[in-house]
């Protein structure tokens, strides 16, 4: 019988952990929803007048809006951030969808970005998949100090993923992004993606940690709980930087779906052998939130699908790889400078030589 009603008060607070992180799950989807479209607009005004954040320019710190976006963002991931305190990656994660709802919108009123009715199809079904995510989402694994948290990121399987995720991305910096980053979006989104895994990773031990500790359990004390805050600003900051690279370069239609897949599926694998989140659960509850994903996913494609995309993005990225040539043209005993648009005089010897190719 006190078994009986210790599993009970274990599955209600269970259930009451991840109610708290469904709710902070949500306010933080509106408000990264949000922050997506007002830093766009943030991002437009500073590369009308200067040098864009995918060119290297840094302009946009001028920019009021983009700093309006920014406070909304952190905003929006600091309730993510709590989010993970209460329940498990595999649940606040997927819910971030619901910022991809909340972007549609509002591009469609303030970027002018079309939402289709196909549009709306693809945000109820990210709403459906949503709840079938949270109906069925695992319990939190129960840690009681950051010395437990410590082996579980050590384990040989989470270091492999550490260290290929590592090597992955300096592949796509150092030898793909100067090739490839203005053309190629999963060149930006790919960093992004792969480096937010392992921000959630430590966000979500750093949380830990302060839950601990309000609990009254002091974490501040451990050199583990500093690693990871480090860690986690790193991410973080690594992370922003190829996020602002990617929404300058490429129509936030493409961005937020492609973006929302990649991060997810990493991060659930990523928590799945990190945190083990599927120890214990049944094989209908793990199919039922990997249908919930699929569904989500589904969702986010067909409302890519279904939007405008931005013509204008295209042809910069083209025009800024027109080449541009001149010459050097020999008349009469006289040499001057021939550019490519000018005519060309019938009596002349030319010596052909590029000037430069941007």
């Amino acid at each position: 019988m006190a078994a009986s009603l210790v599993i009970e008060a274990s599955v209600s607070a269970s259930f009451a952990d991840n109610l708290k992180g469904f709710i902070l799950a949500l306010v933080s989807s509106a408000f990264i929803g949000s922050s997506f479209i007002i830093k766009k607009l943030g991002l437009q005004r500073a590369g009308a007048s200067g040098p864009r954040a995918s060119s290297g320019g840094y302009g946009y710190l001028k920019e009021p809006f983009w700093w309006v976006g920014m406070v909304t963002m952190i905003v929006g991931e600091l309730a993510n951030f709590v989010a993970y305190m209460f329940a498990p990656a595999v649940l606040v994660t997927p819910l971030g969808a619901l910022s991809i709802i909340v972007s549609a919108v509002l591009a469609h009123f303030f970027l002018k970005e079309k939402l289709r009715k196909m549009g709306i199809v693809g945000c109820v079904l990210c709403i459906v998949g949503s709840t079938l995510i949270v109906l069925h989402a695992p319990s939190e694994l129960s840690l009681s100090s950051v010395e437990e948290i410590w082996e579980l990121a050590t384990q040989p399987a989470f270091l492999l993923y550490t260290a290929s995720a590592i090597a992955v991305v300096l592949v796509l910096i150092l030898y793909c992004e100067p090739r490839f980053g203005q053309t190629n979006i999963l060149v930006y989104i790919g960093v992004c993606s792969i480096i937010g895994s392992l921000t959630v990773m430590s966000i979500k031990a750093v949380g830990i940690a302060i839950k601990l500790t309000l609990e009254g359990s002091s974490q501040a004390g451990s050199f583990q709980t500093w690693v990871f805050v480090m860690v986690a600003i790193t991410c973080i900051i690594t992370q922003l930087n190829y996020l602002n690279k990617a929404l300058d370069t490429f129509n936030t239609t493409v961005v937020s779906p492609i973006y929302y897949a990649l991060f997810t599926s990493l991060t659930i694998f990523a928590s799945a052998i990190m945190f083990k989140d599927w120890s214990g659960q049944s094989a209908s509850s793990i199919v039922s939130v990997l249908c919930g994903f699929i569904t989500v996913l589904s969702g986010t494609l067909v409302l890519h699908s279904t939007r405008d995309r931005d013509p204008t993005s295209v042809a910069d990225i083209y025009a800024s790889l027109s080449p541009q040539g001149s010459w050097f043209v020999h008349e009469n005993g006289e040499i001057w400078k021939q550019n490519a648009d000018d005519g060309l005089c019938p009596d002349f010897d030319a010596i052909i030589k590029q000037d430069h190719f941007n």
